[in-house]
């Protein structure tokens, strides 16, 4: 993979930009469209991107809720007419209703009738998008990952912060009844300090992010491939890297981007520490080799623990592979005393400290006692078609309800901030072969000891 060239400086860009993917400058009029909304009030929502992961997920999540919460869809944005077409068509078909069409975002923006947005865009284009709907006064959803530059991910975070808008990120374990449920059994102390993190994700689907036909139907005269680049360097138009993006950085990592961050998301939320102390990695592309640039397969090693006390943490190891199924999807969380089997939704006693070797050093045994820790919430992504499931929906509610609370949501931006710290670590180690941690100063990814990536 090649050096990261893409800028990750936090300058003034945030007083007056066009801001990328949407051609909105930051001190657009489109704000003082915004309406303040009555507690009956019905929230017209807006749409960037017609992707699959909207249809599939997104979409009937919001549905599930739409009646009850009074929400509904105002409008939808996506740069290729193809996909316009397509989603226009299919929100009448799930709706009921004709929904209004805007070729890019700073034109639904420009709308009266849209209260709050859907970010399901690429993955490299979230955070500017995000932007650009906070600084034009909506409330947003915006899918992960967060970002995966830390310039992207601070400019997000500012304008969050800097707002006051109601941002929900699509970590969406943050919301699943069982995931909660391992907080608080966490959090009571009964589990014990946390030893060892066991993760993996293993797919055998050669055509997972691969979309031939659908590449075949890209042409540029259709979209707009500039605006589609946005704050990344300019390259010739290539619908693969339109497309299958998640194949190609510097538009995504594609497996820490796509997978890693729902699962390193969950430790952060666990333990309440902000990012690793350090990252390692290792991988390649071993059997599809289709012209991709992101590995078909990595492990990285975590180091947690509080930054100024290196006697106490764990380490957390997550594998991925799409070359293989076995394993599937884990989350395995160890203590002296046993396991929490978040696939399994179990708590027991497995590797905990048992009586005959307590013994002969004069400890007492140590063994959780095994339990169900709660109903299990199906469907996190595991499938070719991610479809919705519990926690997309509660995820998606709870971004309903905090719209019209104002309160603050589960995934909320500091969380999405976090993940976004770890992801970029992962990708400086998956790029640079070496050690890398973080400066908490200068908020600045480091690989061996200098700032990443490299000027």
């Amino acid at each position: 993979m090649s050096e990261n060239k893409v800028s990750s400086s936090d300058t003034s860009r945030r007083t007056f930009l066009k801001l990328a993917g949407t051609g909105i400058a930051l001190n657009s009029s489109s704000a003082s469209y915004v309406r303040i909304l009555g507690a009956n009030d019905r929230v017209r929502v807006g749409v960037f991107g017609f992707s699959e992961r909207f249809r599939d997920a997104l979409l009937p999540a919001f549905q599930q809720h739409a009646a009850e919460m009074n929400f509904e869809f105002a409008a939808l944005s996506d740069i290729w007419k193809l996909r316009r077409e397509d989603g226009l068509a299919d929100l009448k078909k799930v709706t009921g209703k004709e929904v209004a069409g805007a070729r890019n975002n700073a034109e639904l923006l420009g709308r009266k009738d849209v209260d709050a947005v859907i970010v399901a865009t690429s993955d490299f284009q979230h955070a500017q998008h995000g932007v650009a709907a906070v600084r034009a006064g909506r409330d947003a959803y915006i899918e992960k990952p967060l970002a995966n530059t830390m310039g992207d991910a601070k400019d997000i975070r500012t304008a969050v912060r800097e707002t006051g808008k109601i941002v929900q990120i699509g970590t969406q374990r943050r919301s699943a009844a069982n995931y909660q449920r391992a907080k608080e059994f966490i959090a009571s102390g009964e589990f014990g300090e946390i030893v060892n993190v066991e993760m993996t994700w293993n797919v055998n689907q050669p055509g997972r992010w691969r979309r031939p036909a659908l590449v075949e139907k890209l042409k540029e005269e259709d979209t707009d491939w500039k605006l589609w680049l946005g704050n990344r360097p300019f390259e010739a138009f290539d619908p693969r890297k339109y497309v299958e993006f998640r194949l190609f950085w510097p538009y995504s990592s594609g497996i820490p981007d796509q997978w890693m961050v729902h699962q390193i998301d969950t430790v952060h939320w666990f333990t309440g520490l902000a990012h690793p102390r350090s990252v390692v990695a290792n991988g390649g592309i071993y059997l599809w080799r289709d012209g991709r640039k992101n590995w078909d397969t990595m492990t990285a090693v975590f180091d947690y623990g509080p930054q100024n006390d290196s006697t106490k943490g764990f380490q957390v190891v997550y594998s991925s592979r799409q070359t293989n199924s076995a394993g599937e999807v884990k989350e395995l969380y160890r203590s002296n005393g046993g396991t929490l089997d978040l696939d399994k939704n179990v708590i027991s006693g497995e590797g905990g400290l048992e009586e005959s070797y307590a013994k002969a050093m004069g400890m007492k045994a140590n063994q959780l006692r095994t339990r169900p820790l709660a109903e299990k919430s199906a469907g996190l992504e595991s499938g070719a078609h991610a479809g919705v499931d519990e926690a997309t929906s509660a995820n998606m509610r709870n971004w309903m309800e905090c719209v019209r609370s104002r309160k603050t949501p589960n995934a909320h931006i500091e969380a999405g901030y976090s993940h976004s710290i770890a992801l970029c670590m992962t990708i400086a180690a998956i790029q640079s072969g070496e050690r890398v941690t973080f400066d908490d100063g200068k908020q600045q990814v480091m690989a061996g000891g200098a700032p990443w990536p490299r000027a």
